[in-house]
């Protein structure tokens, strides 16, 4: 979809008054994804200069994105933010197909409250303005968004992250020999040995992205390139979805609940990227600095003694 004014659009032309609304899914081109079943946003249309409401569906149940205890995984909800950004990058901001995005800094925050799974999708409505624009060439190159989720009228979580864009011939230029991303996919090492499933919040040990213990509470980033949802497509480093999995499945690990909780927030900043080929290490602690809100934890990627990422996340029990 893509819109015309104020008015949607379809590919089958506009939408007549009275007529019944039909929907689909964005192309999964737009959002940087292989799978349709993993495209999340159904549509959008532009309300100011740079404001845009987006809506987004969210199976009731998921391959990955699991439910606890009837409640939808907070991590969908990063992934509607993802996709997001290449959207409106590609439709409303006249970037080509083959840009390169990176991501700077993500952060979130939600109503444990108001992800209950329905009897029906979960029908959303992405409400987002974006700002500090970096131009190259008329082009962004850096972009800002601020998003407000609404979920049947009520506000359910807000969001905001950065992302960069990066031109085909200059990602190329930039990433050297990393740049073949089938050979450097291909040439991947086979996933460490897990933790158990239960000590990170999951049932499935495929789920499962850190290895066993190294030491109070550093576990090995476990990268498995054959899981249909965290590796989508090949790519030439780890995705930023699998870090954010990473620091919850930290959080659960490094303080084992006593029974289900939910990642509530989280304040990200991805410092480079994190590639294949080096150890990993995922480190996590608790967060004592002043401020920090009861639950919070510091979780760290640290590569070839670099931190590559670094987040807060906050956990809360299941309402």
């Amino acid at each position: 979809m893509h819109a015309r004014g104020n008015m949607l659009v379809t590919a089958h032309g506009p939408i007549s008054a009275g007529a019944p609304a039909l929907t689909t899914t964005v192309p999964r081109e737009y959002v940087h994804r292989a799978a349709h079943s993993e495209v999340f946003l159904t549509g959008w249309q532009r309300t100011g200069a740079h404001d845009f409401t987006i809506t987004a569906q969210w199976p009731r149940s998921h391959s990955f994105y699991t439910a606890t205890a009837g409640l939808h995984d907070p991590l969908m909800l990063c992934e509607t933010v993802r996709q997001t950004f290449p959207l409106l990058l590609h439709t409303a901001y006249g970037t080509p197909l083959g840009h390169q995005l990176s991501w700077s800094r993500f952060g979130y925050a939600l109503n444990p409250h108001a992800l209950q799974v329905g009897w029906t999708p979960a029908e959303l409505e992405l409400r987002v303005t974006c700002s500090e624009f970096v131009l190259r060439k008329g082009i962004p190159a850096a972009v800002s968004l601020d998003i407000a989720v609404f979920r049947e009228g009520a506000q359910i979580a807000v969001a905001d992250t950065r992302f960069g864009c990066i031109a085909p011939a200059v990602y190329r230029r930039v990433r050297g020999e990393r740049s073949d991303v089938r050979r450097v996919f291909a040439a991947v090492p086979g996933p460490v040995a897990p933790l158990a499933p239960a000590l990170v919040g999951r049932d499935n040990v495929r789920d499962v992205v850190l290895g066993r213990e190294e030491g109070a509470g550093r576990w090995p980033l476990r990268v498995d390139t054959a899981h249909p949802v965290l590796f989508d497509h090949p790519v030439d480093h780890v995705p930023g979805m699998v870090l954010l999995e990473a620091a919850r499945q930290a959080a659960h690990a490094v303080r084992p609940p006593a029974g289900p909780v939910l990642p509530t927030s989280m304040d990200v900043t991805f410092h480079r990227y994190v590639e294949f080929g080096s150890p990993c290490l995922i480190e996590a602690r608790t967060e004592t600095s002043p401020g920090s809100a009861p639950g919070t934890l510091r979780v760290d990627a640290v590569q070839d003694g670099e931190a590559a990422f670094t987040a807060e996340v906050t956990v809360a029990p299941v309402p």
